[in-house]
């Protein structure tokens, strides 16, 4: 498939936010159960959220840019029933209503009490997680219930965009936590190496998986043609047509092996390094640096994830013998 730029922003940049805002919610659940000690800044958790906040809205404005008629966008809930993708159009406003008023609820003080004596907050948040997961789900099932699409018709699909989203909000929390709140720096950075190793072992576990991968399709399916051989001398068109534009990425298999070692290099031992490195010497750069080197990853990955995508109709479009 071809990567389209404004998706690849839209999945990495609210992944981040979700990624960002879960670490948020985890810190007070366990600051409230006497785990940790919670941050002693009373900005921590508004900032924190206006971080998250402002990473969803990037990613929801990058989507856009990937529509024809952008006025139309809100059309496109009509099909929640049968659409993932109306679901997730649905869930990520939800989702991005509930980090605003998580907070702002602690922007208030965070003293405002429901019924029963329990923190607002916690209930806002509670809900936000929910919203959160489910927003990883709806991503995620885009593209793993296309069953024509192998590569991507898998649970580790939405397993990677849960365990990618995380480990980059996370990483990004430890670097926020260091320049405002330095005691939860470790607590966040552990995580952060958790999420990125799991993650490494699920993005492993898809590529050794599509590198295995027979196409269901062949020539002869594609045209109808039960002939044992057939050659292509064209693609059946004498200039481009959206069928060649929209459902290849031109890229060679030397650029495609070239962006996989790139991504793996990048999100996993590049900014884990970087990470120890800041956790150990509490200097904010470092775990900066991590989260910018991981997130560039990201990008590279989730290009590879919509290039490796190889639709049947390919055999017939862009197959030159």
């Amino acid at each position: 498939m071809r990567p389209a730029l404004s998706v690849i922003l839209l999945t990495t940049l609210i992944g981040v936010g979700q990624g960002l805002f879960a670490g948020l919610y985890t810190v007070q659940v366990f600051e409230r159960i006497g785990l940790i000690q919670g941050p002693t800044g009373p900005l921590f958790y508004p900032v924190g959220s206006a971080f998250a906040l402002a990473f969803l809205a990037a990613g929801l404005g990058a989507s856009f840019f990937h529509l024809g008629r952008p006025e139309r966008a809100w059309r496109a809930v009509a099909m929640w029933r049968t659409s993932w993708l109306s679901r997730e159009v649905i869930v990520l406003p939800a989702f991005m209503a509930c980090v605003f008023l998580y907070g702002v609820g602690h922007y208030l003080g965070g003293a405002s009490s429901a019924p029963g004596g329990v923190d607002a907050t916690l209930i806002v948040g509670a809900i936000g997680m929910a919203l959160c997961l489910l927003l990883f789900l709806c991503t995620g099932m885009i593209y793993a219930c296309l069953k024509f699409l192998q590569e991507w018709h898998t649970p580790l699909t939405v397993i990677n965009y849960l365990l990618f989203g995380s480990a980059s909000g996370l990483m990004l929390a430890a670097a926020y936590a260091a320049f405002v709140e330095p005691g939860l720096v470790r607590f966040f950075a552990g995580w952060a190496a958790v999420f990125t190793l799991a993650a490494l072992v699920g993005r492993g576990a898809s590529l050794i998986r599509n590198a295995r991968l027979k196409p269901r399709s062949t020539l002869q399916s594609a045209i109808g043609v039960k002939h044992p051989r057939i050659v292509q001398a064209s693609q059946g068109f004498l200039g481009g047509s959206f069928n060649t534009r929209e459902f290849f990425h031109g890229a060679s298999s030397t650029v495609m092996r070239s962006v996989k070692w790139l991504f793996l290099a990048a999100v996993f031992p590049v900014p884990l390094a970087l990470l120890a490195a800041g956790s150990i010497g509490g200097a904010p750069g470092w775990l900066a640096a991590a989260f910018l080197v991981q997130y560039a990853g990201l990008l590279l990955e989730r290009w590879f994830f919509f290039a490796q995508a190889n639709h049947p109709q390919n055999l017939y479009y862009q197959r030159v013998s």
